[in-house]
């Protein structure tokens, strides 16, 4: 197929239209259940009072914002797939905002912007504080105008999770797996609960000592999908030879957790707890840390974790006890020639990850 075809085909793929609409429409589809601005990613995805203040500066002294893409569902529902914060902001401020439960939270109070210092302390109207914004203030605010991108419902299903992430990565501040995590609650919510239960097992803490940037950025979140990520792959020998991990991981996750994927949550979360386990009594702490000199040094290494997991999970699946020999495996993992160069220096992630996985399960 030619370039042409290429882009051509792609093209196909997305069904896109655009329009304007003013704050006081978009108030009106919130209120009636026809935009859904996901208030689960607040957790990893989140403005202080000093960025919301400059947003609503911004609308008004007139400056135009960026545009927000929405994808549109089956049912005629917006998702909002780039604008959140954007978006939340204004219905925070116009005392609109609703959290997961549906319960209404407190309205936004601003603070003084760099060209209007008295806005500190304005509120949208009387009812929230004393300070309210003048009547006809307000109804310039509801009257200006949002542009939107709109990813029409015969698109292809993967097209805004594309979009959602390329719109959220590189320049972003958001980590991979707070974007995945973002991607996951649109995909299916259950398998994002999934993963974030299974990320606080205690075994599994306690075998994958992170640093607290880590943590902020759930990266035991990613270990967790990595780890049914590398189950997969074992089962279906899946092989991939573009982009990065980053994007293989998103990949791989929206398509073991889709909505209609028959993957089995309870026999899954009884595997991991198993594994970690086993490993937490055995290692603890130390379970993939480097081991030289007679005892373990350092930090966690992730090229062990794939290794070790996928070690396991391959036993696991052929119905062979992976224990029996563990000690070995992990005690000896880094005189291992295989391993060594499998994560030698100058080796790509993704070809490193992919490696050390069909090694490991070789074994």
């Amino acid at each position: 197929m030619s370039l042409i075809e290429q882009i051509e085909e792609n093209k196909r793929k997305i069904s896109t239209d655009a329009y304007p609409m003013s704050i006081g429409e978009v108030i009106n589809l919130y209120r009636d259940g026809e935009i859904d601005i996901h208030p689960e990613f607040q957790r990893v995805y989140r403005w202080d009072k000093s960025q919301k203040s400059s947003l609503i500066e911004s609308i008004l002294m007139g400056i135009p914002l960026p545009s927000f893409f929405v994808s549109q569902r089956e049912d005629g529902v917006w998702d909002l797939v780039d604008g959140l914060q954007r978006l939340a902001t204004i219905l925070s401020f116009t005392g609109e905002y609703k959290n997961e439960e549906g319960k209404l939270l407190e309205p936004l109070a601003l603070e003084k912007t760099k060209y209007i210092s008295d806005l500190e302390g304005v509120v949208w109207k009387e009812d929230f504080g004393h300070n309210a914004l003048p009547i006809e203030i307000q109804r310039d605010f509801k009257r200006y105008k949002i542009d939107f991108k709109i990813i029409k419902k015969e698109s292809d299903d993967n097209a805004k999770y594309d979009l959602f992430q390329r719109l959220n990565t590189g320049g972003s501040s958001l980590e991979g797996q707070e974007v995945r995590n973002c991607l996951l609650i649109m995909v299916n919510k259950a398998a994002y609960d999934f993963i974030e239960k299974l990320s606080a097992n205690e075994d599994f803490a306690c075998c994958t000592p992170i640093t607290d940037r880590q943590d902020n950025e759930r990266y035991r979140y990613e270990l967790v999908l990595r780890f049914f990520v590398y189950k997969s792959m074992i089962e279906t020998s899946v092989d991939v030879d573009y982009g990065n991990v980053d994007s293989f991981l998103s990949e791989q996750m929206i398509n073991i957790f889709r909505s209609d994927s028959d993957f089995d949550y309870e026999g899954s979360e009884t595997l991991f707890n198993e594994i970690f386990g086993k490993l937490n009594e055995q290692y603890g702490e130390d379970t993939f840390k480097a081991y030289r000199d007679g005892c373990f040094k350092g930090a966690f290494v992730l090229s062990r974790f794939e290794w070790i997991c996928s070690y396991i999970l391959s036993k696991k699946i052929q119905r062979i006890n992976p224990y029996s020999d563990i000690n070995i495996i992990i005690n000896n993992l880094g005189e291992d020639n295989e391993y060594l160069e499998s994560t030698k220096r100058g080796t790509g992630s993704l070809s490193r990850t992919k490696k050390l996985i069909k090694i490991a399960a070789a074994k």
